[in-house]
């Protein structure tokens, strides 16, 4: 596959001796998810080691990955009906419930027996992978930044507060889309983010502007950043103080005439450390820019673009190349 001009163009912004620098720097990519699990995931892994192959900007040193454990699904019990239910869905929510109760007749306690055993060595696994980002291990693997690409729920760290803590001794974080529908019971964790993810609507065209044009991570794209489709993400938790704006929507993703300031991706300073986080990342084809990935929306273009934005937060938070994390909250919408 050849490198896009946006990609040439943001590997070229490192001169001969930060080069030399780069081949230093050492990222660990984290994958694991005790909630949702994105489809994404694999290509995200992918692409990630992509980007650092062909930039040298940075090396992939370990990935913390998902057990390779089956834990049987239950039979899920449907929604409630809302109050206004039509018949139609009235009619459909007796089909499901019927069917439902069909499944939870079949459903042996021998089946329960064998769900709670695997769920347990799924988390015992899971337990033992994240044991890479314990501050001490981290710091003897000679670690200088962590990826958390479209990691969900609450993963269990085994040192939650030395992780922080590690952030901001002068290390990176880097993150995309669901990181922040990630450890969302621990406030640390979401003070040093900056965000929270609150909730999403059905996939839409989405049409960002850049909150800073002379930053890395806007990937040399501009003002404007367009996609056909993707799963934009509503956020909590800002405080828009602490935070300097990258994209933004300048309207509810799902709701256009509803004008306000919407976040998308941002940086900060945490402690000595650098944050970089965009919600964008949902889709293989935001992710893989290859044409004959099946089923794209979004042309290759906008998968390069998409490239070039992260690679340029990774680049910034590993200290590579300058750029300001200086508080914007008067960019856009107020």
């Amino acid at each position: 596959m050849k490198t896009s001009l946006l990609l040439a163009a943001a590997v070229a912004t490192l001169s001969a001796p930060e080069l030399w620098a780069a081949e230093g720097k050492r990222v660990v990519v984290v994958t694991v998810t005790t909630g949702f699990r994105h489809s994404s995931i694999g290509t995200a892994e992918k692409v990630l080691q992509k980007l650092a192959d062909e930039s040298k900007a940075f090396e992939i040193v370990g990935y913390v990955r998902q057990p390779d454990v089956e834990v049987p699904k239950k039979p899920a019990k449907p929604r409630p009906l809302k109050p206004d239910a039509d018949d139609k869905a009235k009619a459909s929510f007796a089909k499901q419930m019927e069917n439902y109760e069909k499944q939870m007749a079949a459903w042996t306690p021998e089946m329960e027996s064998q769900l709670k055993a695997a769920q347990a060595k799924l988390d015992e696994g899971i337990r033992s992978a994240l044991t890479r980002l314990a501050p001490d291990r981290l710091k003897a693997d000679k670690v200088d930044g962590v990826i958390f690409a479209n990691t969900t729920g609450n993963l269990p760290l085994p040192d939650p507060e030395g992780f922080i803590r590690w952030i901001g001794e002068g290390h990176a974080f880097m993150a995309m889309h669901s990181a922040s529908d990630t450890l969302h019971g621990f406030p640390g964790y979401i003070d040093m983010l900056q965000g929270e993810f609150l909730t999403h609507g059905a996939q839409v065209p989405a049409d960002l502007v850049a909150g800073d044009q002379a930053h890395p991570a806007n990937g040399g794209l501009g003002e404007t950043f367009d996609l056909k489709q993707e799963e934009m993400y509503q956020i909590k938790s800002q405080d828009r103080s602490k935070v300097r704006s990258l994209w933004f929507l300048k309207h509810h993703p799902n709701v256009p005439e509803q004008a306000g300031f919407f976040p998308v991706s941002w940086c900060r300073k945490s402690g000595t450390g650098n944050v970089f986080y965009t919600s964008l990342g949902h889709r293989e084809d935001v992710w893989d820019d290859s044409a004959e990935l099946p089923n794209r929306v979004n042309p290759p273009e906008v998968s390069r673009k998409y490239q070039a934005h992260i690679l340029g937060g990774i680049k910034w938070a590993l200290g590579l190349v300058p750029g300001s994390a200086e508080p914007n909250p008067t960019v856009g919408p107020q």
